[in-house]
């Protein structure tokens, strides 16, 4: 009864005028984003975060908007799998084992038409989830004290690299540079500056958006000069769009078990859509057997793993919400978002802030409604995005990310600052460092750092407090194994190769 009244006070809120119409421009702008090769969810809410201050959004706003964008990313990174056999992010990768070849075939719009309806399949019932668990993980959360949330941040660190890094010594590489640009800055129990090099910018610390912008936005620059200057061409003719009645009743279990998939994995800290998608696809082909014909242009092989992404980006807004740790690329940068605004995600939060928690949920339902009528009528539209040329592009993603950011702080030293974080990304990238452990070393190290000092406080320095109780040895042996198994799962793990021409 608690959770309908709360409901319906979120839906008072998401049906505002005002911010449905937040969600359907997100819903829109995600879609895009997200169908553009390369840019995915991730990048996208980075490059337009800085437009929630300009615009000075408040903090529902702000979130509704962003998540908006989430879920839209997540469903634009179908069409260029299956028209171009390029994933438009990551966790679109496994689209294009069979979405690409029933392009082929000319059943392009029918693989559009079922991804998007296996996309709503997976992010609605996730948004079940996230209504029903997030309440109940919140009330567990009150049982950690500093032991276990160090814990439970050394495991965010520790499985980040998971399946989305193919070293994982460098994911451990961009965790530690990460937790070091979290270190800079006046030291709040000594007062003494710290990695400063006596610049008076520097005493504040490094603001985290600064950072993800830079990482994010400023690098993806670098890389379409370099990589992408003279646009794209759609690679198969999409003609009549229909829906595809016998195909989606067909796959309608394949859609239910995927969604339960791709949900559990988002929970996981750190896993994420990428481990959605692939376990979906993978416990469907198992399933289906060697007659499946999976990897041939089977309507399941695409259903599966667009059922299993969106639903796995609906669940890593799960710990994000109610422990403060993100699932996923994507909402540690909203999780970046609601700290600039002041809003410390955690148990608490549901009871401190619930218009926002509420609201939010309410919001994503909406979205997944809008994202669905938007993406069967308006694939056509969507479509013609992958034939915008990169000196229209360009300009636009370079100048909303500098006046944004200088807009927020009004400080030309945080441009540079910016600039150089794009460097630093472009570099990271070009030597296969993932740049995620990084974003999430800024956000955390700072509260990791707390909570291991609070524990040796409380301890008189003694260390077997941090393995003093059953959750915070869980979480240890969580940890290792997050960081161990992959070692040994590589090959099992390994993304597979694209489908030729």
């Amino acid at each position: 009864m608690e959770i309908l009244n709360n409901l319906m006070m979120g839906f008072s809120i998401a049906l505002s005028p005002y911010t449905l119409m937040l969600a359907v421009i997100g819903c829109f702008l995600g879609t895009i984003i997200g169908a553009l090769p390369g840019l995915g969810p991730s990048n996208g809410v980075a490059i337009l975060i800085p437009i929630t201050f300009t615009l000075g959004l408040d903090a529902t706003s702000a979130l509704v908007l962003m998540t908006s964008v989430y879920y839209g990313a997540m469903y634009g990174g179908r069409i260029s799998s299956i028209l171009l056999n390029i994933p438009g992010d990551e966790p679109a990768l496994m689209t294009t084992l069979d979405g690409y070849p029933m392009a082929k075939q000319g059943k392009a719009g029918d693989a559009l038409v079922l991804s998007g309806v296996a996309s709503f399949v997976g992010a609605f019932l996730a948004t079940i989830g996230l209504l029903l668990l997030a309440p109940l993980l919140a009330r567990i959360a009150y049982l950690f004290g500093p032991a276990e949330y160090f814990a439970l941040y050394l495991l965010a660190f520790c499985t980040l690299g998971g399946v989305a890094s193919n070293n994982q010594a460098k994911a451990a590489l961009a965790s530690c540079i990460g937790i070091g640009i979290a270190m800079i800055g006046v030291d709040n129990n000594s007062g003494m500056p710290r990695l400063t090099f006596d610049n008076l910018h520097l005493m504040d610390g490094v603001d985290f958006l600064v950072a993800i912008v830079g990482l994010f936005a400023i690098a993806e620059v670098f890389f379409f000069i370099e990589g992408h200057g003279k646009g794209s061409s759609i690679g198969v003719k999409l003609d009549k769009v229909r829906v595809p009645w016998k195909a989606i009743f067909s796959t309608k279990w394949t859609m239910l078990r995927a969604s339960g998939v791709g949900f559990i994995a988002g929970i996981l800290p750190g896993a994420g859509a990428s481990l959605g998608s692939f376990l979906a696809y993978t416990s469907e082909k198992a399933i289906a057997g060697k007659d499946g014909g999976f990897g041939t242009g089977v309507a399941k092989g695409v259903a599966a793993p667009e059922a299993g992404n969106n639903a796995a980006a609906g669940g890593a807004l799960v710990p994000m919400l109610t422990l403060g740790v993100p699932g996923s690329g994507t909402t540690a940068v909203l999780l970046a978002l609601l700290m600039t605004l002041n809003i410390t995600p955690g148990p608490t939060l549901f009871n401190d802030r619930p218009e926002v928690v509420w609201g939010l949920i309410a919001s994503l339902l909406i979205a997944n409604i809008v994202l669905l009528l938007m993406n069967v009528p308006m694939v056509k539209v969507f479509v013609r995005v992958l034939q915008v040329p990169a000196w229209i592009l360009l300009p636009g993603v370079t100048m909303v990310s500098f006046v944004g950011i200088y807009s927020l702080s009004g400080s030309y030293f945080d441009l540079l600052l910016m600039v150089m974080f794009g460097v630093l990304g472009y570099f990271l990238r070009k030597m296969d460092v993932p740049t995620v452990p990084v974003i999430l070393g800024i956000l955390l190290g700072g509260h990791m750092e707390n909570a291991l000092r609070r524990a040796m406080i409380i301890s008189d320095g003694d260390w077997q407090y941090l393995f003093s109780s059953p959750i915070a040895i869980g979480f240890w042996i969580a940890a290792v194994l997050g960081f161990v198994a992959p070692m040994f799962l590589r090959g099992v793990l390994q993304k597979p190769q694209r489908v030729s021409d």
